[in-house]
């Protein structure tokens, strides 16, 4: 198994992280001898960072790793949980958040404690301002949790308003060869880098979607190259070849993605893929600029938009949908441009000023385009949902 060391505060962790949120089910819950089993074999076979959440199975997957991490194994691992925003209207619910995940996981401290989902400024301000950023840092200083950081679904400019927000012990982003330049994107994953804050990244096969969603000639391109060669490994070689991610969440939910997962951990480096294997990657990204709907390259020159409107997140997610047959799209969509943000981003914001169209290499018609984004993204029930999701997530 393959480390990188966190800059920040010397641990060597894994570059392979455990994602406990897709752990293997039975009759409806976690089947706990099967996902115990694949934990115990990560440990051994040198998996060192476990990461989980609150709400993740419905709170089973903090009992579950905590039942799994028991006689030992807590003291070879490092364990990332997190904080749910929606869940925190005062500081006393931070706390007893706080005590029941320490109870779950059968320990008396976390080592990567993450504030969960943040998607925007505005949503940190309202944790800061409950005192939550001051009760973590007494947590840091008592040693009840080692690092603070985030987790982020948002838009580029968000994300690099957060990150300098706050002096950040680490931070987790999605990112893989399809979203370099959706959400956090490259020149997020940059400048954490370039501000010392350890990335972790998570998402790198969307879910599972840059496994079993891929267009015929993708696959094809893939197997060109290299026929014993998974999709799965193409995706995670390409993350791990960026020298600024520390550690990459793999969400295994059998003994076979464990198995690949720990042998691929096991053989990459940074800057390693070959000028062929990266023309591999071009020539796949061409085969899938040549399928989608709108030629959009996410390039942000039409940002920003006076509107608030993210263009180039709009388009990619309406691309998914097609593209990919993407069934989670408008979920990721409402989640990804703004439903939860004080400041929306989704299509229907648009004004049709026409500022951005100027400013379009591509000569993308984009107030037309967006009117389609809205019609087939959001639909009658976009507002309501988006309403009660808002009320939820405690939204003003």
């Amino acid at each position: 198994m393959k480390t990188r060391i966190n800059g920040k505060n010397g641990d060597e962790l894994s570059i392979l992280g455990f994602g406990c949120m897709r752990l293997p089910t039975k009759n409806g819950g976690i089947d706990e001898p099967r996902a115990i089993s694949m934990i115990h074999e990560a440990i051994e076979k040198g998996v060192n960072y476990f990461d989980t959440a609150y709400i993740y199975q419905n709170g089973k997957s903090e009992l579950l790793l905590g039942k799994a991490l028991a006689g030992g194994y807590r003291e070879r691992v490092k364990i990332a949980t997190k904080l749910p925003p929606f869940l925190v209207s005062k500081l006393e619910s931070a706390k007893k958040i706080m005590a029941t995940e320490l109870i779950r996981l059968q320990t008396d401290h976390i080592d990567y404690y993450l504030l969960h989902m943040l998607t925007d400024k505005p949503m940190f301000d309202r944790l800061a301002k409950l005192g939550v950023m001051e009760w973590l840092e007494e947590l840091k200083a008592a040693g009840t949790v080692k690092n603070i950081g985030f987790s982020f679904h948002g838009s580029k400019a968000d994300f690099e308003t957060i990150v300098k927000a706050y002096p950040w012990d680490f931070c987790q982003i999605q990112y893989n060869y399809m979203d370099e330049n959706n959400q956090a994107t490259t020149s997020g994953l940059q400048l954490a880098a370039s501000l010392n804050i350890p990335v972790v990244v998570m998402e790198p096969l969307r879910g599972g979607k840059l496994v079993t969603h891929l267009p015929e000639q993708v696959e094809k391109a893939f197997a060109g190259y290299d026929a014993n060669r998974s999709p799965a490994e193409w995706a995670l070689r390409w993350v791990w070849n960026h020298p600024e991610v520390n550690v990459v969440l793999s969400g295994m939910s059998d003994e076979a993605q464990v198995a690949e997962n720990i042998r691929i951990a096991g053989e990459v480096e940074p800057n390693s893929l070959s000028s062929e294997e990266l023309g591999v990657f071009e020539q796949v990204k061409s085969e899938i600029r040549e399928k989608t709907k709108i030629p959009c390259t996410a390039c942000g020159y039409c940002m920003p938009c006076p509107a608030g409107v993210d263009i180039p997140g709009c388009f990619s997610c309406y691309n998914d949908k097609y593209l990919m047959a993407d069934k989670s799209a408008r979920f990721r969509y409402m989640q990804t441009l703004g439903a939860m943000s004080v400041k929306p981003a989704n299509a229907s914001q648009c004004k049709s000023c026409g500022k951005c169209e100027s400013h379009c290499p591509q000569k993308i018609e984009i107030r037309k385009e967006l009117k389609t984004v809205s019609h087939e993204m959001e639909g009658v029930f976009y507002k309501p949902i988006v309403a009660i999701a808002r009320k939820i997530m405690r939204v003003k």
